[in-house]
């Protein structure tokens, strides 16, 4: 999947520079990132049989707050003032299957905010589960969907 525009996030040189949006106009942006957490059918079901308060809670909340922290953990991303974050943790049969979807008034997308929330949440999620299934896999990270900015739309 190759493209000849260059790599935003390069110099002339290759060298790492952080975008300058100044440019760009503030409009209504939203991203929408998924990921899976890999789990034996019995893990499920116990996260399932857990009362309010518990590893999906735990999970959202942390996808909540990584999404308002993204440009604390990606380097050249911007810090956002985030409109809505959403994380959604549903049992599947392969695991769990988590959805974050992010809205931004800014000059630039909530891409990166919309995966770093799906990626803490499935990471809190498998530290909560780690004692009793030590096999979990966190997978399948990517951007599902984006709107907003002078590269339009797109939908996976």
């Amino acid at each position: 999947m190759s493209s000849d525009s260059a790599f935003s996030h390069l110099d002339g040189l290759g060298q790492a520079q952080m975008v300058d949006v100044s440019g760009k106009p503030v409009t209504r942006r939203l991203a929408e990132a998924s990921c899976l957490v890999l789990l034996s059918a019995q893990t499920v079901l116990r996260l399932s049989e857990l009362p309010k308060g518990d590893a999906y809670s735990v999970a959202k909340l942390a996808g909540i707050q990584a999404a308002k922290k993204a440009g604390e953990w990606i380097p050249l991303a911007h810090t956002l003032t985030l409109d809505q974050v959403e994380v959604e943790l549903h049992p599947v049969p392969e695991g769990v299957q988590v959805r974050s979807r992010v809205v931004v008034t800014a000059r630039t997308g909530a891409e990166m905010e919309a995966l770093v929330a799906c990626a803490a949440a499935a990471l809190a999620l498998y530290d909560m589960v780690k004692s009793v299934e030590r096999g979990a896999v966190v997978t399948e990270l990517r951007l599902d969907a984006k709107s907003g900015g002078r590269s339009g739309d797109y939908r996976r």
